[in-house]
């Protein structure tokens, strides 16, 4: 079981929302001298798209290094005269995965790079939930998205640095472009900038396949008192469903903060399916309903925490690649855990196992035959031994 290799003397920041993300963002594109790596699945060119899009022009003006990594999928509204204008100043832009038809059911179709990473230089880095869009650019535009990022200073930014590379590389060979090598960066004089431990987690479909999973297995049948999860989109295998059911029977609290409003019928559908043997176990469930609850993060004994991009549902945990930082701090922690807590106080309801069992038995078959088409669709688009596409 996959257990983190945490990294001493950092200072991670808890982001919440991009009210407090984007500024921090774009003051430290701001304040690159070197190189700039940003890794988005989503790059809408709203009033934050062209924010950060100017951020990022003004870096490459400057004469830093500047690159771009865009998913096919979740970018594919980014306008080419967007990207063009990128590449005319400077920024070096990559798609990872442009094969997006909808009329060509391919197995790697859903193998997205749905990593939310940004280095610059060697004095800051940021990982989480938040793609490069505004918070108000959903289907109802009433509230900011519930969602959460952080920043890092200190030696875990060495990680962070060269996964990022690594997968620009990886992209850049599969694309035959002529971006592959890299200025150096230097590591050795990343200093330490605080007291708090961290470990970058990435997924990958190679060497990292179950690294996410694994660590969440790790830290949930390891836990002592309590564990919450905020995840948008929840569907776990059996491994992780008996680990958390396992937690509540032998007496644990166990909270689940779930998204409330319907933003995708089919896995909104398929996680009602699992709500019956979750509550039967013990396990406490809230839907999120003040505005879409987007959070991939979760709070272990008040003192172990994650933040990043992976959901706890097959997508994230068997095809895509993600990247979660885990955080071994007790203040970091009960502040994440202040956010969850009130957020399930004021803004979300809870699902009382009395009236989940009177639902009507449309509701029910209608959960289950979701349920069975989201597995069908993974075993579709899942692993393939035969794919040696590096992406």
């Amino acid at each position: 079981m996959k257990v983190p290799d945490f990294v001493e003397g950092n200072r991670i920041t808890l982001l919440r929302n991009g009210s407090e993300y984007f500024p921090a963002l774009e003051s430290a594109i701001d304040r690159a001298q070197h190189e700039v790596h940003l890794e988005t699945y989503i790059f809408e060119y709203d009033a934050t798209g062209i924010r950060i899009s100017e951020a990022l022009k003004r870096a490459a003006r400057r004469g830093v290094t500047v690159r771009l990594l865009l998913d096919g999928f979740g970018s594919q509204n980014l306008p080419q005269e967007a990207i063009q204008n990128l590449l005319n100043t400077g920024v070096q832009v990559l798609i990872f995965r442009k094969e997006i038809s909808p009329f060509r059911l391919r197995r790697n179709r859903l193998r997205r790079m749905h990593r939310k990473l940004v280095v610059v230089d060697a004095s800051i880095a940021f990982v989480g939930g938040i793609n490069v869009i505004d918070d108000l650019n959903h289907p109802e535009p009433l509230l900011p998205r519930f969602d959460f990022a952080i920043s890092i200073e200190g030696p875990l930014q060495r990680q962070l640095m060269l996964a990022t590379k690594h997968l620009w590389k990886v992209v850049a060979i599969a694309r035959l472009k002529r971006w592959v090598r890299h200025n150096e960066t230097p590591y050795l004089t990343i200093q330490p900038s605080g007291n708090q431990r961290g470990a970058l987690v990435i997924r990958d479909n190679f060497r990292h396949r179950h690294d996410i999973e694994e660590v969440y297995l790790h830290a949930i049948t390891n836990a002592c008192s309590e564990i919450i999860i905020a995840n948008a989109y929840f569907l776990p295998g059996i491994n992780l469903r008996h680990a958390l059911s396992d937690a509540a029977r032998r007496g644990l609290r166990v909270v689940l903060l779930l998204q409330g409003r319907i933003e995708y019928h089919l896995q909104h559908y398929a996680t009602l399916a699992l709500f019956g043997s979750l509550l039967d176990a013990g396990i406490e469930i809230y839907e999120y309903h003040k505005s879409y609850l987007h959070a991939k993060v979760a709070v272990i004994d008040r003192r172990w925490s994650t933040v990043g991009s992976s959901n706890i549902d097959p997508f994230s945990l068997l095809l895509a690649r993600e990247a979660n930082v885990i955080v071994d701090d007790e203040l970091f922690a009960n502040q994440l855990r202040f956010c969850l807590e009130n957020a399930m106080v004021k803004e979300s309801t809870r699902v009382l196992q009395e009236k989940w069992k009177d639902q009507s038995w449309i509701s029910r078959t209608m959960s289950w035959v979701s349920y069975y088409i989201v597995r069908f669709l993974r075993g579709m688009v899942g692993y393939n031994r035969k794919n040696n596409n590096p992406e």
